[in-house]
């Protein structure tokens, strides 16, 4: 049987297992369901934490986005959802507690976890007030990330809901969350979605005003009708607009955002 031996790699204070049998197959859990592709952005200063967690967490099933400073995690922060970001405090710069002041007066609905200097209890607290919902102290243990990750996610998912209900309005239409088909209000006449048209309205509508990127939306968006490729999104879109734009070549609703994607604007009426 092999031997489990771990050692914990200097540069980055995260331990490291080696020799590793492979874990037996398990069923998925509730909790697995809960928090399945949850994005994760990992901030820290030292590029040896940020490999590591990220291929950690992309073993487990996470999209794993990472980034070097407070100024590329605003970058991402705002062109991608990010359901929880993993913050180290002290970085060149604009340090870790400025940016999570700054991802939760933006994104309300971002979680956050500081990982924090083990002797410094000050950044633990003002970490906290700052709006973060945990920390983790260096060195740290892989698996107990994981499982503070798992809990905030599911703490997080419970205290909000998606969309504020089961319609979305989305330009002459309203999409039905609970039906999945596409309203038309003046006459209530319903349109059934293909199940790639109706999972890409839903990420729309669980992100409005918010720039998305076309990599992500196809990657995140589930039963695809076609394969990726570059104009996948795009001609996705373009269907989706003859449906509920008022003038599909000047769309309000779905509109696009040069060199990121597409947004999705809810009507101000």
């Amino acid at each position: 049987m092999a031997m489990r031996q771990q050692s914990l790699d200097q540069r980055t204070n995260v331990p490291v297992t080696h020799g590793c049998a492979a874990p037996a197959a398990r069923r998925a859990t509730k909790e697995d369901v809960v928090t399945a592709r949850a994005t994760i952005l990992i901030v820290d200063d030292e590029p040896d934490v940020r490999e590591v967690l990220d291929e950690y967490f992309g073993t487990h099933g996470y999209h794993a986005f990472t980034a070097e400073s407070a100024a590329a995690a605003r970058a991402i922060a705002a062109t991608t959802p990010v359901d929880l970001a993993l913050v180290d405090i002290h970085m060149p710069g604009e340090d870790g507690l400025s940016l999570a002041r700054h991802l939760r007066e933006r994104y309300a609905s971002i979680a956050i976890v500081m990982l924090t200097s083990a002797s410094t209890v000050v950044d633990r607290i003002v970490g906290l007030e700052t709006g973060a919902d945990d920390y983790i102290a260096k060195p740290f243990e892989p698996r107990e990330l994981l499982a503070r990750v798992k809990s905030v996610l599911r703490r997080a998912t419970g205290a909000t809901a998606i969309v504020s209900g089961p319609r979305v309005r989305m330009g002459r239409r309203v999409l039905d969350l609970d039906k999945r088909v596409l309203v038309d209000p003046a006459s209530g006449a319903e349109e059934t979605l293909a199940a790639s048209e109706f999972d890409l309205l839903r990420l729309f509508a669980e992100n409005p005003n918010r720039p998305l990127q076309r990599d992500w939306l196809l990657e995140t968006a589930a039963n695809r009708e076609m394969e990726a490729f570059d104009r996948a999104i795009d001609l996705r879109v373009t269907r989706l607009r003859k449906k509920i734009e008022h003038d599909p070549s000047h769309p309000d609703a779905i509109r696009t955002v040069r060199g990121v994607g597409y947004m999705f604007v809810p009507p101000k009426d």
